[in-house]
């Protein structure tokens, strides 16, 4: 099969590399020439991951066009804030049988939309050739083979279940599923409650505190989940539990360091200039505030998360109002 990744930071890389394992001809782009170097003639990703050997099956490439042109189904890795640009620069050359598989998590902070909607908005790839890929799944892991699931989501199940098995190998095992809007709110929104937990560890706190979060976490992002029409199910599943019990508690999460450092009393700006991969929770968090305002849904700890990135509150007096 024929496939094209689009965004080579690190989950871009490891699912070029997972898909390149499972036997397919992938296309990768980036936007740095360094990146697509050192792909080419190392197998190595100089900018993410860089200590991990990729498999020699990818090609890498700069060019927009050429990798839309390879193939009919994309794989999406591109940062959500970053998306529309790039979706802009591509809408000419898409194809009426066009599949989009987003791997991107957040919502666009301007319109707060889900990348299923930015997809319909700007590509014109309807809901039925969209699916949502997401799942307790960090990148190092992938590309080092351990063992791993995720789900990948999308109304038209048989395209779910067919992309499903073309994606999965005994080392990373996908189930399909029909809920593309849970998959994806389920995957944006638990790096909100990553960046919480990670405050709370810097802080010092202890388990008790850390467990009523994540599961007061939980709670209100399903009933974000369920208000804007997914289904309660896919949030105790592998892309809602699974993956906020991961990002919550796991020392490679983005999210859960930052929280980490803020708790420590590092400022936000601080920290995000020292990091080179998109922290997607920071632009999430206050995007899911204003759509759980907009549907009259209460989140409590994405309230206090953004009062807190904000700066209008710190991390301690944040933590102790909930």
């Amino acid at each position: 099969m024929r496939l094209s990744v689009f965004g080579a930071g690190s989950w871009g890389s490891a699912m070029a590399h997972q898909l390149s394992r499972c036997g397919h001809e992938v296309v990768l782009w980036a936007r740095e020439q360094e990146v697509v170097d050192g792909i080419n003639g190392d197998h190595v990703n100089p900018l993410f991951l860089s200590d991990l050997t990729l498999h020699d099956g990818i090609r890498a490439v700069a060019d927009l066009a050429e990798a839309a042109e390879h193939a009919a189904t994309w794989v999406w890795v591109v940062p959500v804030q970053f998306s529309r640009a790039v979706m802009e620069d591509l809408r000419p050359v898409v194809s009426e049988d066009l599949a989009v598989v987003s791997a991107s998590k957040g919502i666009e902070n301007d319109t707060l939309y889900r990348m299923d909607e930015l997809g319909q908005q700007v590509l014109g790839v309807s809901s039925s050739r969209f699916l949502c890929l997401s799942g307790p799944t960090f990148a190092r892991e992938v590309v080092r083979g351990d063992p791993s699931a995720a789900v990948l989501a999308c109304p038209d199940l048989d395209l779910a279940t067919r992309l499903q098995e073309e994606f999965s190998d005994h080392h990373l095992r996908y189930y399909a599923g029909v809920d593309l809007i849970g998959v994806e709110l389920a995957g944006a929104l638990k790096n909100v409650i990553a960046i919480a937990a990670g405050i709370v560890d810097g802080l010092g706190l202890g388990f008790n505190t850390q467990a009523a979060l994540m599961t007061r976490g939980l709670h209100e992002i399903t009933r974000l989940g369920v208000a804007l029409g997914a289904d309660a199910e896919t949030f105790r599943g592998l892309a809602g539990m699974g993956d906020l019990v991961l990002t919550c508690t796991g020392g490679l999460s983005r999210n859960r360091t930052l929280g980490q450092r803020l708790g420590r009393g590092e400022s936000l700006d601080a920290i995000l200039s020292s990091q080179r991969e998109v922290v997607e929770g920071v632009r999430t968090t206050p995007a899911a505030a204003s759509l759980a305002r907009s549907h009259g849904v209460e989140m409590p700890i994405t309230d206090a998360m953004t009062r807190l990135l904000a700066g209008e509150v710190d991390a301690k007096t944040a933590l102790y109002e909930l």
